[in-house]
């Protein structure tokens, strides 16, 4: 078996952050660890260290002080250790050349967040059960 997924969460807002925090306690039943960091900075600071253990899939806030969203993910990407960790934007923001931008800095995906909490839930049902399924870098395959 394998072991559970480890998502990170970036997000400045601390009402966003709780709220996918309990979305992912509803998937209990789901193999998924989330955690989360308020910034982009606090996030880029975790993995800092030739043992930092790293998540599996990062999904991103875009509007985020200090350092971007984008801001992020073009760190992230510029990094030979960082670039292969899968990072879906997760944002409100349905503008064309956020989405543009996004994939032009290697996003693996744009996400919209759904401000309707039952519709929210099942985003994170359907990226738990995608990512789970998905071969990745650092999460071993079942045997």
């Amino acid at each position: 078996m394998t072991r559970a997924l480890r998502v990170l969460l970036i997000d400045d807002s601390p009402a966003e952050r709780l709220l996918a925090e309990e979305a992912f306690a509803l998937t209990d039943e789901l193999l998924c660890t989330l955690t989360t960091a308020p910034s982009g900075l606090e996030a880029l600071t975790r993995f800092q260290g030739p043992n930092a253990a790293l998540p599996d899939v990062i999904l991103l806030d875009i509007n985020m002080p200090g350092m971007s969203g984008f801001e992020v993910l073009a760190t992230l990407k510029a990094d030979p250790k960082l670039r292969v960790v899968p990072v879906v934007m997760f944002s409100t923001s349905p503008a064309p050349e956020d989405v543009t931008q996004a994939y032009t800095l290697h996003a693996s995906a744009y996400l919209l967040k759904s401000p309707e909490f039952h519709t929210f839930l099942e985003q994170i049902e359907t990226f738990i059960l995608f990512w789970s399924r998905t071969h990745l870098p650092y999460r071993p395959t079942p045997a």
